[in-house]
């Protein structure tokens, strides 16, 4: 074979030869290409927690346990300080903070893998008597009955900066999520109280007071006269207005919180005419038991006393939705405003439902469409239709409910009720209203929060609801909280069966 042939020969196998030297050269590591396949199927649902904290004792740790809202899963559990007797989240769920028995402050991060090293440790004043926590956008508050003092905390963790005097008995502090002009702090104005007064003989308090706290220079402003045992407050999310729920008066007072009066723009006997012409009127403080005023009843058995205790306020509707707890009723109130901050000519309209017994607590759905309460002596959760202000159905729930806060991430929403006397977390599915679940957690429940109210949306309500000072907590019937020896009223109502 001539040379000519040979170079022939090589060319026609050079192809197979190169493809053998190019497998040689990769190994055993050479691999085929694959092209990847996604997952299929729905989105992932936006991430939401729930938030409890209980307590198996006054004096040994308080546990927080952080619960998924798409599985009903307990993500993570971790020990807080000793006795947590009150406890809240910041606006965006990413922060939660609980007074303990010890003169402490927990500072814990809302997270799924939340673990006792990352929960650090603030001390109070030496003399401290906390029983709320307000916790907005910026800073941390808490109202302090030693001194009757509105304490600020800054940083992280938070931790004391200075004390504000306000007027005596504060129980509350409320203002908006986001940094506003001011925040309020709510007092009851009892001398000497101990803080059963407003659960035994509310009616015959002293009206309360409301004190502006000028979110720029911590000023204290004159205060503003309420009803009588006020114990609980909310401020609507535009900033214009604040209701505080009188106990002892069966009335909401309404603050307008850009002016920092009492909200009487078409005060009686005038009022104020509309484009149709019609006289309406607006009053500083809206009756929860009458029909009375602005008050359209939808029901002809309204209760001589309501003993409002909690509300919420819904954005979607511009409805006020109000836990009556003697009255054995919500009231839901139109507090709509026009595109100049005015009331509107039907604020104040009010429907009347009646519920289970003693609604300590209420929660809506972000849509408007129904409330959800928490019905202490009868243990049920009473569902309310919004739109035709009638009961839909009524759900049985572990213990005497005390809380009920409500998500909406997905299709459908839930609902949490939660009990001062039980363990066990009680599960609402909104899309079937039935009972979801229970989850078992250790110790009873001091309070539950949801990181978010409707997914990216942040939460109204950022202060605390405690037990005591004229807050439902559960008691056998005809008793009332009452402190012996050194025991506080707040202590008095955790330590019963």
């Amino acid at each position: 074979m001539n040379s000519g042939q040979a170079r022939a020969r090589l060319v026609q196998a050079g192809p197979v030869s190169l493809a053998v030297l190019l497998i040689a050269g990769c190994g055993s590591a050479y691999r085929p290409v694959v092209t990847p396949i996604n997952n299929s199927g729905p989105a992932a649902q936006p991430s939401s927690y729930v938030i409890v904290v209980s307590a198996p004792s006054t004096t040994t740790p308080g546990i927080v346990t952080i619960i998924d809202y798409s599985g009903d899963a307990v993500l993570a559990i971790a020990p807080i300080g000793p006795g947590p007797n009150t406890f809240t989240i910041d606006e965006y769920g990413a922060n939660g903070y609980t007074i303990n028995s010890d003169g402490t402050m927990s500072n814990f991060p809302i997270s799924s893998s939340l673990q006792a090293k990352q929960i650090t440790y603030s001390t109070l004043p030496r003399t401290a008597q906390p029983v709320n926590l307000f916790a907005p956008t910026v800073g941390l508050w808490a109202a302090d009955l030693d001194g009757n003092l509105a304490d600020y905390f800054a940083g992280s963790p938070q931790t004391f900066k200075l004390s504000i005097p306000v007027a005596q008995t504060p129980v509350l502090i409320v203002g908006s999520p986001t940094l506003g002009q001011r925040d309020f702090v709510i007092s009851q104005n009892i001398p000497g109280a101990t803080g059963t007064e407003c659960n035994s003989s509310p009616a015959s308090q002293p009206n309360g007071l409301a004190t502006g706290i000028e979110v720029a220079s911590f000023a204290a402003d004159t205060p503003i006269t309420l009803g009588k045992c006020p114990v609980f407050a909310i401020e609507s999310p535009d900033q214009r207005r604040v209701f505080v729920l009188n106990r002892g008066s069966d009335t909401v007072s309404v603050i307008n919180a850009q002016d920092n009066t009492l909200d009487d723009q078409c005060p009686p006997p005038t009022g104020c005419v509309n484009q149709a012409g019609q006289t309406y009127f607006t009053h500083p403080s809206l009756p929860l038991s009458t029909t009375a005023g602005l008050a359209q009843d939808a029901n002809n058995d309204v209760p001589k006393v309501a003993g409002p205790v909690y509300a919420e306020y819904n954005t979607a509707t511009s409805q006020l939705v109000v836990a009556d707890y003697a009255g054995n009723t919500i009231s839901i109130i139109d507090v709509s405003v026009d595109e100049y901050g005015n009331d509107s000519p039907t604020f104040g309209t009010t429907f009347t439902v009646p519920v289970g017994k003693n609604p300590a607590s209420v929660t809506v759905l972000y849509d408007g469409s129904r409330a959800y309460t928490a019905n202490q002596s009868d243990e049920t959760s009473t569902i309310v239709n919004l739109s035709s202000h009638s009961v839909e159905k009524t759900l049985p729930v572990n213990g005497h409910p005390r809380t009920v806060v409500s998500t909406q991430n997905s299709v459908y929403g839930k609902v949490y009720v939660a009990s001062p006397d039980s363990p066990f977390l009680t599960i609402l599915r909104t899309d079937l209203d039935i009972v979801d679940t229970t989850i078992l957690v250790e110790g009873n429940v001091v309070d539950v929060r949801v990181s978010t109210q409707n997914g990216t949306q942040g939460n109204v309500n950022v202060s605390s609801h405690v037990p005591g000072w004229g807050q439902p907590c559960y008691l056998p019937p005809g008793a009332e909280p009452a402190p012996t020896g050194s025991q506080t009223a707040l202590q008095v109502c955790q330590t019963l069966p």
